[in-house]
């Protein structure tokens, strides 16, 4: 199945869909944290939750926001001690892939 998983939640969880994505939009208003360093922590939290599809998509939105290549990678790398290399390893290839805008 190559469907984008989201988007089947969405479909087959719609209401459900709904009120995650409100959740979302509230978290992105929160203040005291920009755009930018929003998405790295996300980079950061997957990683930590062996995530690589999340590490992806949150580096193209960090891209966007305006981080760097070094930043999408320190992101990733902060979790060696914490998560291990297994984790590192198999994080940062993809938040390359996004960084790049590789689907």
């Amino acid at each position: 199945m190559d469907q984008n998983p989201y988007e089947l939640f969405q479909k087959e969880c719609p209401e459900l869909a709904a009120r995650f994505n409100d959740l979302v939009e509230t978290q992105k208003s929160l203040k005291g944290l920009d755009a930018k360093t929003k998405q790295l922590l996300n980079i950061a939290i997957q990683t930590a939750n062996r995530n690589p599809r999340g590490v992806k998509m949150h580096a193209m939105m960090a891209r966007n926001e305006g981080a760097t290549k070094d930043e999408i990678v320190s992101a990733v790398a902060m979790n060696l001690h914490l998560s291990g290399l297994t984790a590192v390893l198999e994080c940062l290839p993809v938040a390359l892939e996004g960084f790049e805008g590789k689907r």
